[in-house]
């Protein structure tokens, strides 16, 4: 076993070599490297315990990360001034390591990032319901866990993690190791979690949820009375359990 960490913007964690998306990976991302074969590695990454293959060059040497990308996305600049060429875009929870500071921008491996954009390391946010709201508009993607596509469970996942809550990836692991059920007919809040079978949503206000779903194609406001008649409309059933954390 090796330590590394994810040197490309994004990169999909497959559930077997050349296979089928499970999640994805964002730059800076450490794992455990347990075997490699024909430039294929499984990892295990350290953010959520996440089991998967990637492609080998899109691992490198771990370093040690100062800052992670606090804005939905940022760029890298060749130079510490916003018209220099960009280099490379960044999603949200990406890991840095900081340099140097150079005015308004932090100096990285891969180029100027702007300071706004990034936080240090221990810096943590206090509400996951706000920054699942900083999605707004993100594509819909299957496994994803981007802002360039994002799925339910990468939605409640990035908010979590965020606020230094562990999370695991999967919609079906939330609902079993994520807050306390809640008996029927409890009133939702914000920041609990519905969830159906292969889906989770988060609670924003009052009869409104925000989530990513494949029916809007993106992650969006929905009032929860008219998501539990469509989701069950639909065939994907009733909510299966209420949550709060």
């Amino acid at each position: 076993m090796s330590r590394q960490r994810v040197i490309s913007p994004v990169v999909n964690l497959l559930r077997s070599p050349d296979g089928a998306r499970d999640r994805q990976l964002l730059f800076g991302d450490a794992v455990n490297v347990t075997e490699t074969q024909n430039g294929w590695s499984r990892i295990i990454a350290d953010k959520d315990g996440y089991a998967g293959w990637v492609a080998s060059d899109q691992l490198g040497t771990e370093v040690s990360d100062t800052h992670w990308i606090t804005a939905p996305a940022t760029h890298a600049y060749a130079q510490p001034d916003m018209k220099s060429p960009d280099r490379i875009s960044l999603s949200f929870g990406s890991r840095v390591q900081v340099l140097s500071e150079q005015g308004r921008f932090l100096e990285t491996e891969l180029g100027f990032i702007p300071s706004v954009h990034a936080k240090r390391r221990e810096t943590r946010f206090s509400d996951p319901v706000a920054v699942a709201e900083l999605f707004l508009g993100t594509p819909y993607l299957w496994g994803g866990n981007s802002r360039l596509g994002l799925d339910c469970s990468g939605l409640v996942q990035a908010g979590l993690l965020a606020c230094g809550l562990a999370c695991p990836g999967d919609s079906s692991d939330q609902e079993r190791e994520l807050g306390k059920v809640l008996p029927a007919g409890t009133k939702p809040k914000r920041g609990d979690l519905l969830f159906w079978k292969g889906h989770v949503a988060w609670v924003f206000g009052e009869n409104m949820l925000l989530h990513a779903n494949a029916y809007h194609m993106d992650v969006t406001f929905e009032p929860m009375d008219q998501a539990i008649a469509r989701i069950d409309k639909q065939g994907d059933g009733p909510v299966t359990s209420h949550k709060r954390l």
